[in-house]
């Protein structure tokens, strides 16, 4: 995995944080916060929180000490060692695309299905600038709504040896994720030392906390698996239209699900989420790869780090377009470099995401695999030293010649420059007899090869054998 070694871009002074710390504070003590959850509304009340009905208004010291309890840093165990990520410091973790219900490839939208599904796992596996295999990529529409998250889980599983996100739309689900988690680990008690589950769970912005992510969330954390609690904000529909507005409403819910992760399991291992961008003013659709997104994000980062809290950005590969197109490449990288500059942790979405998240695209996921490549170099610490300098180089090529041929250039030629995934240099002649193909169409070629040359990594068999018992017992239990 990648460590972000340079300076963290942060534009906010020390007055401008205490203007937000008092306007979350604010927001959870005189507003208070939705749960809809009883057990979360009773885990408040034994705590001395103001209770009315299903709101909770929290004492903002409480919150404080609530959030004091979680890791500042914390490991997340896969099930081929080498493959364990670190999450928090200056670690920096890559997921693909999540939540969609379309998939595009070749051109053609549709429905999302299983297939789908377990082509984006395996490209996941093949490219090791993504860190996870990821969670819900896309929904597999062609699966029963109620046990589809069994076949989910087992394809992360199975097809990958990364690490994995588990499923979070109802307790029930949680409780099956992390039975499988234990069957594949070895047991509880193994699952519980080292997280091997990294799950989301959004806020019903604003200022509501959804009864069956509550339920996941509350069986995540009883086993001490890490929890991005993830308020989803769109300047303008769910929170205010000005930045800071939707900065201290951000801090608040994001808080106040991590003090009831802490209140359920002291030093459960969290991360502080964010999403944050805005709505188009004209029609209310939501736009992505903004200037308020970008600064949205540079101020995300810098909050977390005042509260000691790893930190999932909102920015991977984000874009409103509908196609593979230009905006699509520069909304993204304009949602993918104010991640890296503001020192995010985990970056969803890093790899496929495409029409303001509904669709998960087959070559959308190259190109942004192209941007986060990009990125990863342009980001390397640069190392300046004697031989760098090339003195030799100079003496050897003089006045007015060219260093092609030079020794220094002969010695490094193959290596020196970063070489493109889907780009192309070729004159326009030499283009348009290879057929005059632009990136979307190369990025196509790139993932059918890549697909080709997958090779499932080695499991045990009886541990696959229990894998696929339980995922069959827990779908007739379902009756699917």
């Amino acid at each position: 995995m990648f460590v972000n070694e340079q300076p963290h871009y942060e534009i906010l002074s020390e007055g401008a944080l205490e203007v937000l710390d008092r306007g979350w504070k604010r927001i959870v003590s005189e507003i208070g916060i939705q749960f809809d959850h009883e057990e979360a509304i009773r885990l408040f009340g034994e705590a001395g929180q103001k209770v009315e009905g299903d709101v909770v208004r929290l004492d903002p010291d409480f919150v404080l000490e609530q959030v004091s309890l979680a890791p500042r840093e914390f490991e997340l165990r896969a099930r081929s060692p080498e493959r364990s990520l670190h999450i928090g410091g200056r670690h920096m973790t890559f997921l693909p695309v999540y939540g969609c219900p379309f998939s595009r490839r070749g051109g053609e939208r549709r429905e999302a299905s299983m297939a789908d599904y377990e082509d984006l796992v395996k490209l996941s596996q093949l490219f090791p600038e993504i860190d996870m295999a990821g969670g819900t990529i896309v929904e597999p529409n062609d699966r029963p709504l109620d046990s589809r998250h069994l076949e989910m889980v087992f394809a992360l599983m199975t097809l990958s040896d990364k690490p994995f996100m588990g499923s979070v739309t109802s307790g029930p689900n949680a409780a099956d994720t992390l039975a499988m988690a234990e069957i594949l680990f070895g047991g509880r008690d193994v699952v519980e030392k080292t997280p091997v589950v990294l799950s989301i769970i959004n806020v019903n912005s604003p200022l509501r906390f959804d009864g069956r992510m509550l339920a996941a969330m509350v069986e995540y954390a009883r086993a001490n698996q890490p929890v991005i609690v993830t308020p989803f904000l769109l300047m303008g529909a769910m929170s205010p239209v000005s930045i800071p507005a939707a900065l201290a409403q951000q801090t608040a819910e994001a808080l106040a699900g991590i003090a009831l992760i802490e209140l359920i399991r002291p030093g459960c291992p969290v991360v502080l989420g964010s999403f944050l961008s805005n709505i188009d003013m004209q029609s209310g659709s939501p736009m992505f790869g903004t200037p308020e997104s970008a600064v949205g994000l540079f101020c995300g980062g810098q909050v977390a780090r005042r509260y000691g809290l790893p930190w999932r950005s909102g920015g991977g590969g984000l874009t409103a377009s509908q196609t593979v197109d230009a905006q699509a490449a520069y909304e993204s990288l304009m949602t993918m470099m104010p991640a890296f500059l503001s020192g995010a942790n985990v970056l969803m979405h890093a790899a496929g995401w495409l029409e303001s998240g509904l669709v998960s695209c087959f070559e959308k996921y190259i190109v942004d695999i192209e941007i986060l490549r990009m990125l990863l170099e342009t980001f390397k610490p640069l190392e300046i030293d004697e031989e760098s300098l090339a003195f030799s180089a100079h003496e050897e090529v003089g006045h007015g010649g060219h260093f092609l041929g030079a020794a220094h250039t002969l010695e490094r030629f193959r290596e020196c420059f970063y070489r493109p995934l889907v780009s192309s240099s070729q004159n326009f002649e030499r283009w348009t007899k290879n057929g005059a193909l632009d990136a979307t169409a190369r990025a196509t070629t790139i993932w059918q090869e890549k697909l080709a040359s997958y090779e499932e990594p080695a499991m045990d068999g009886g541990v696959r054998e229990e894998l696929a018992g339980y995922v069959a017992r827990r779908r007739r239990e379902l009756g699917d």
